[in-house]
């Protein structure tokens, strides 16, 4: 039963998590769709910059929901290091958006509304996916996580083994109110989180 017990409350947090990060995806949708289609159809710019500035405004969003709300229990690096990896991993979520659009408009020659949104909604849907893989792996980071790199911003080789032993370590000093490792500009994490969703990054 404990096993069970266990189980449900780690998938409940990652559920949890899925569902609020959805939820910003979706009000950070809602945003590029409108910006987008008001600056394609209303003001007549090529689809691919409607889609990149409106994607800007919508990024903007995202970063602060997502590290204000559904990753807040997650370890902070610095806004700095996490803005800017935020952006990068995005432009990449981006380029896979416009890949779709610019296939259907330019390669399919389809244009017009409904093959923009078309392509529109499953180029986002694809670079959902690889945001939420992405931001979990390197830009909110676990209490598990070895130290972040002063000069490329991503998590360094850890010198200490892998193990469940070192997991349930790193565990408990997280339940009973530890800080992150050292070498982390961390802070205190939420007992109830810190080492369940270390399992899941």
């Amino acid at each position: 039963m404990n096993l069970i017990a266990t189980l449900n409350r780690r998938f409940a947090h990652l559920l949890r998590e899925l569902a609020q990060f959805g939820s910003v995806g979706a009000i950070a949708f809602v945003i590029t769709v409108g910006i987008g289609n008001g600056m394609n159809s209303g003001l007549g710019m090529g689809p691919l910059t409607s889609n990149g500035v409106a994607t800007i405004v919508a990024t903007t969003f995202a970063y602060l929901a997502n590290r204000y709300w559904t990753f807040r229990h997650r370890d902070r690096t610095g806004l700095g290091r996490e803005y800017v990896l935020f952006f990068a991993l995005n432009g990449v979520g981006l380029v896979i958006t416009e890949m779709f659009i610019g296939f259907t408009h330019y390669v399919l020659g389809l244009t017009g509304p409904i093959p923009y949104n078309i392509s529109l909604v499953i180029g986002t849907g694809v670079a959902t996916l690889f945001r939420f893989w992405s931001y979990k792996k390197w830009v909110f980071l676990p209490a598990s996580a070895p130290p972040v790199d002063p000069a490329s911003g991503l998590p360094e080789a850890s010198g200490v083994p892998e193990g469940p032993g070192v997991h349930a370590a790193t565990s408990a000093r997280a339940m009973n109110g530890g800080a992150a490792p050292s070498g982390r500009l961390g802070h205190p994490l939420d007992q109830d989180a810190a080492g369940d969703y270390a399992q899941f990054s």
